[in-house]
Order: structure tokens, then C-alpha cells, then sequence
């Protein structure tokens, strides 16, 4: 047991990696883990089990808060000075996760309709990972709460960004660029960091000073919470329902992240060739980049709902 809580844990921070970073999907990520359709089970049934629930959900929660936290230092510093690396890497994590979607709708005949819904996934993830043009520490809207005009705006951005982040494929960082609050959460996120290290070395002013960035927090928890929880009745009811047509168009989903990522990659290759001026070394670390998130991706997946 405390084995899989721990899996859960490494999994969950994939997962909370995934929330930060514009064009990944956290929601994609549960798929590919194997921890989504057990996720939205346990959130849109929290009242029923909440033991039960709460043990299964707090180590991807933890996970996912470490993940998050690592993000915004170190892995957007990794995927900005090792796109090809990194990005190669990820692009491995969702390639691996294309056996398990393909055996979710094996089961049922595929048909013209069911090919829609995969050119539907995959057009709607491709226009909207396109919306968000600034960079990875995009503008930041505001750096404090100052009337309830702004508490309300945080709210709404939080429900918008994490209820959408819970549709397979839709990155929230890419729906907060949407709502022009991306730079705004990624800067309280990193003060609260700073916050935590200006209190370790007792610079207490300091300290106070960037505390009131991570005042934002608050209202886009509360309205991300209030979109989690719709949201999951919402897809548990299509889980349920209509699960072949749900992962037809996840499949469709799936393909437009690993062009999404493979862009990415691309960028970042093209930057190294100016520097080497030669492709042969960035192709080879980038087919060895993905050949691990493949590895990576069959060592973490467990698709059996998961106990704890």
C-alpha cells in the first residue's frame, strides 16, 4: 500500500509539472499515468467514500504540489535551456499512452462518426494552444488582491483554467494565457517560494512584502476547486456514458499534443543547430529523450483502478 501511494506520489508530480507548463496537460497526463478516470470517479463521488477517496487523492495531490513548486524554477529552466531534451522527453510520455487509449475504444466498432470526434479532439487542442503567445513568465496582470473586483477575476480565472484543464489534452497554463492571469498565478506561485526561503533566513520584511502575491492564491483555489468539482460530475456521467466516444476524441486529443510537443522540440533543436551546426547529435538526444518517456511512461502506468 504504501508502494502505490508512493507511484501515485511520482505520478502526481508528473501531473503537477504538466499544470505549469504552456501546451501541457495535466488532465493528459492523468491519462497517461492511468489516473484519470479513477481521479474524476473519486472527485465527483468525494461524499459518498471520503476515506476512501481522501487516500487515493492525497498523495497525487502531494505529487502534484511538489511537481507544480519544481516547475517553476527548475523544469521551466530545464525546458528552456534543454527544450530538445525536455520536450523530447515529454513527447515519450504521451506517445506511451497511445496503447491504452487505442484499448479503450477497440472494444467498439469504429466508425465515420467516432473518426469526427478524433479530428474534432485534435483541431480544438490545436487552436487553443495556439492563443496563448507570451512566453513562460508571461505578463503579469496583477501582482496584488486591491478590491473585490479582483478577487472575483482570480475566482473566475481559477474555475475557467482548472475545469477546462480537466478535459483531457486542454492545458490550464495555456487557458490562464487566455484569460491574460497566467503570468499573475506563476508569479504568486514563485513568491510563495520566496516567501518560505525570505522566512528560513529571517528577512521578515521581505518576507511580508511577497507574502501579499501570494494573497492571489486564495480566490483562484477557491474558484479551481469550484470547477474541479462540476467538472468531474461532468465527465464521470460521460465516462460512464459515453466512454468509446469520450476516448475517441481523447485519441484525437493525444495526436495534437505529441504535434504540439514535437513543435516545441523542434524550436528548441532548431536554436542548438545555429550553436553545433549540425543535426545528427540534437536528433540522437531527441529520439533518446523520448525513447526514456516511453520508458518512463510504461513504468508508471498501471490502468487497474488504484487502492490505496
Amino acid at each position: 500500500m504504501k508502494t502505490k501511494s508512493i507511484i501515485n506520489t511520482m505520478k502526481g508530480f508528473f501531473i503537477g509539472i504538466a499544470l505549469v507548463i504552456p501546451g501541457l496537460s495535466g488532465s493528459m497526463f492523468a491519462v497517461v499515468v492511468g489516473l484519470y478516470e479513477r481521479m474524476v470517479e473519486a472527485i465527483s463521488t468525494f461524499r459518498k467514500q471520503p476515506l476512501k477517496n481522501i487516500k487515493f487523492l492525497l498523495p497525487i495531490m502531494i505529487g502534484a504540489v511538489i511537481g507544480i513548486l519544481a516547475s517553476t524554477k527548475l523544469v521551466l529552466w530545464l525546458c528552456e535551456q534543454f527544450p530538445v531534451m525536455s520536450y523530447g522527453f515529454f513527447i515519450g510520455l504521451v506517445i506511451g499512452v497511445l496503447p491504452f487509449v487505442y484499448k479503450k475504444v477497440s472494444f467498439q466498432k469504429f466508425n465515420f462518426f467516432d473518426a469526427i470526434l478524433a479530428i474534432l479532439g485534435f483541431a480544438f487542442i490545436m487552436f487553443v494552444s495556439h492563443q496563448g503567445t507570451g512566453g513562460l513568465s508571461d505578463f503579469v496582470a496583477m501582482s496584488q488582491l486591491r478590491t473585490l473586483s479582483d478577487w472575483g477575476v482570480i475566482a473566475f480565472a481559477g474555475f475557467f483554467a482548472i475545469s477546462m484543464m480537466m478535459i483531457p489534452g486542454i492545458s490550464g497554463a495555456v487557458m490562464l494565457m487566455m484569460v491574460n492571469q497566467y503570468g499573475t498565478i506563476y508569479n504568486s506561485v514563485a513568491k510563495l517560494l520566496d516567501t518560505v526561503m525570505f522566512l528560513l533566513v529571517g528577512k521578515f520584511d521581505q518576507a511580508k512584502q511577497a507574502f501579499s502575491s501570494v494573497i492571489i492564491l486564495l480566490p483562484f483555489i477557491i474558484g479551481a476547486v469550484l470547477g474541479v468539482i462540476l467538472m468531474a460530475k461532468v465527465l464521470n456521467y460521460l465516462l460512464h456514458k459515453y466512454a468509446h466516444q469520450v476516448y475517441c476524441a481523447v485519441f484525437g486529443i493525444v495526436v495534437a499534443g505529441i504535434w504540439i510537443l514535437m513543435e516545441l522540440a523542434l524550436q528548441g533543436a532548431a536554436l542548438n543547430v545555429q550553436n553545433s551546426g549540425s543535426w545528427f547529435g540534437v536528433i540522437v538526444i531527441l529520439i533518446v529523450a523520448i525513447i526514456v518517456g516511453v520508458l518512463a511512461t510504461l513504468f508508471l502506468d498501471n490502468q487497474e483502478p488504484t487502492d490505496v
